[in-house]
């Protein structure tokens, strides 16, 4: 994992992005190439991590977690292991494969799928600090088993038009609509 390879697929994404990401791009570049460990926990100001929107095969419905520590519906992911994520994507696909219990996952798309900056809040001896998130597309057969985490509280394959019943989170949304879209254009 390396910061050019992050920096590249980021130059790429920023090509293809809506406006309303054009800030987080700039300041997760301006992240990635101000850090000096940017794919580390121990930096205290953020880092960089790494999560999954996850469809099924019939391609309605997302796999989302209740997070614990949050106590919200989020999509899966988490933090980057240099020692075993060779990318940002393989990182998303562990944690992907970690949270879930899913025995496989398809890559849907090589290429950045969405991205957001948030906060976290303090917890324990971790300080608020700043989740850089890059998320990637896959696809998993919903009739698979998953299996319940000690991070969530509960998993489920959502459908599209139930997820804002369960969450108001403007990137959670927004990835229903991208997946829509890139839905649609898959089809042509």
């Amino acid at each position: 994992m390396n910061n050019a390879q992050l920096l590249q697929a980021l130059d790429s994404y920023a090509k293809r992005c809506d406006g309303e990401e054009d800030g987080f791009v700039r300041a997760m570049h301006s992240f990635v190439t101000s850090e000096p460990e940017p794919f580390s926990r121990q930096t205290a100001a953020g880092h960089i991590t790494a999560s999954a929107w996850i469809l099924d095969t019939n391609r309605t419905h997302a796999l989302l977690c209740h997070h614990r520590k949050l106590d919200m519906w989020i999509q899966l992911g988490g933090h980057l292991e240099p020692s075993l994520d060779e990318s940002v994507q393989a990182g998303a696909l562990r944690e992907a494969y970690e949270e879930s219990g899913l025995s496989a996952i398809e890559v849907l798309s090589p290429d950045i799928f969405d991205i957001d900056i948030h906060a976290i809040p303090a917890h324990g001896d971790e300080p608020e600090h700043l989740h850089y998130d890059v998320r990637y597309l896959f696809a998993a057969r919903s009739a698979n088993t998953v299996q319940l985490t000690p991070e969530s509280k509960e998993l489920a394959w959502l459908r599209f038009d139930e997820i804002h019943k369960v969450s108001t989170e403007a990137s959670l949304l927004r990835m229903v609509k991208k997946a829509k879209q890139f839905l649609r254009e898959s089809a042509l």
